[in-house]
């Protein structure tokens, strides 16, 4: 006879858990199990952040928090004024969790370990009863009567409330379209740029903190710090505008090109500063190092070299017309991005379930009542930095209000 729960959840992921706690603890008399295709749960919280668990960001206004996601933007902003950031917090140092804000506004534990994180969801759902059941993976499910019931690759479930929290998961949007649901085909959305030039060639590791980046014959633009890698660009303003610009990207089969503004600043103000070095540093070499703050002397020395001027020169010496084509070449590198490289370990897609198909105040099915969703399952991201994990909380927590305030 097949098992039968108050609630099951779809998912051994963060937002799974979530809901599956608070589920639990507003109302202590249903029974809620999860069930995890895996012999591991929770397995993308241990790698996020780079294993330090990126937990959420410091950004305490729904509307600016909403500004971090690309597709999701507006349906966020209701659920945001529910739960958000702040509550977040107070969530997980309410469960023993110290946490701390770091300077680019990056929540993390103060342990440094998203074991942290883990231990809190574990120890919570074993003292609440919670059934984790793993090696679960889902074959069906399919509604008969007021009642689901979900196909296992081992056995058989029933339940009143079904809940999907099983991320990115094609084999999961395809049960879901069975059921009528319309599936936005899934596309990366966090990824590096791929650029071979000779301006970033053997510099991986050179960062400068505040960049403009832009996709040229675009409205796509981002800013923030870059990072050069070995396969071309990355850091934050990087994963932002490919997050934006998912959709597109994806279209042009990652063949685009990327125009990079180093300094962020106009040309007009990086050639006053040019001249005024040459005008004040006369006696100076030019590869000596580099009269702009954010620019190594690596990366400017690098400068000179693609630009032909000899490092050598005085700056009393240097022509006119080559501090030119330096200012040209600092406030509009031109580059041709061919492909791209995933970030980390970290997996992102732009896609899932269609967002006009959800209830948000419920996030619930709008074509199956007591179907519900939380997560990447849905087409919802973020850009990086905590946000995709406030989404998840987020979710979990309104799935977990409408469940025990119908129950």
């Amino acid at each position: 006879m097949a098992k039968h729960y108050n609630v099951l959840i779809i998912g051994g992921g963060a937002a799974g858990f979530f809901t599956a706690i608070n589920t639990k603890e507003k109302n202590p008399e249903l029974s809620v199990g999860i069930l995890e295709k895996s012999k591991e749960v929770l397995q993308k919280v241990k790698i996020s952040g780079g294993g330090r668990c990126n937990v959420t960001h410091a950004c305490f206004d729904p509307k600016e928090l909403t500004e971090f996601y690309p597709r999701g933007k507006r349906e966020l902003l209701g659920p945001f004024h529910q739960f958000m950031t702040g509550d977040t917090m107070e969530w997980f140092e309410q469960r023993g969790v110290s946490l701390k804000i770091e300077s680019d506004h990056r929540i993390f534990p103060e342990s440094n370990s998203s074991q942290s994180i883990i231990d809190c969801f574990l120890k919570a759902t074993q003292n609440l009863g919670v059934d984790v059941k793993k090696s679960e993976g889902v074959k069906s499910f399919t509604k008969v009567a007021d009642v689901w019931k979900v196909v296992t690759t081992t056995n058989e479930y029933t339940c009143d409330k079904l809940v999907v929290t099983a991320g990115s998961s094609k084999p999961m949007w395809n049960l879901l379209t069975e059921l009528g649901h319309t599936i936005v085909q899934p596309v990366p959305s966090l990824f590096t740029f791929n650029i071979q030039d000779p301006l970033l060639k053997d510099l991986p590791g050179v960062s400068v903190q505040n960049v403009e980046v832009s996709i040229k014959d675009t409205k796509l633009t981002s800013t923030g710090p870059l990072l050069i890698t070995h396969w071309g660009t990355s850091g934050p303003a990087v994963l932002k505008l490919s997050a934006f610009g998912a959709l597109l990207l994806a279209e042009k089969d990652y063949q685009y090109q990327v125009t990079i503004n180093w300094l962020s600043c106009n040309r007009q103000q990086a050639l006053d500063r040019l001249f005024a070095y040459k005008k004040n540093e006369v006696k100076s070499i030019l590869e000596k190092r580099s009269p702009f703050e954010t620019i190594s002397k690596r990366l400017w020395n690098r400068f000179l070299e693609v630009c032909e001027i000899d490092g050598q020169t005085k700056w009393a010496d240097v022509a006119h017309k080559k501090l030119e084509k330096l200012a040209d070449k600092l406030t509009a590198t031109l580059f041709h991005a061919q492909g791209k490289s995933t970030f980390k370990d970290e997996f992102v897609t732009a896609g899932g379930i269609k967002l006009k198909e959800v209830n948000f105040k419920r996030f619930e099915s709008k074509l199956h009542p007591n179907l519900f969703f939380a997560g990447e399952i849905l087409n919802i991201d973020a850009v990086t930095g905590g946000f995709n994990f406030q989404n998840a909380w987020t979710g979990g927590w309104m799935v977990s209000e409408a469940i025990t305030q119908t129950t």
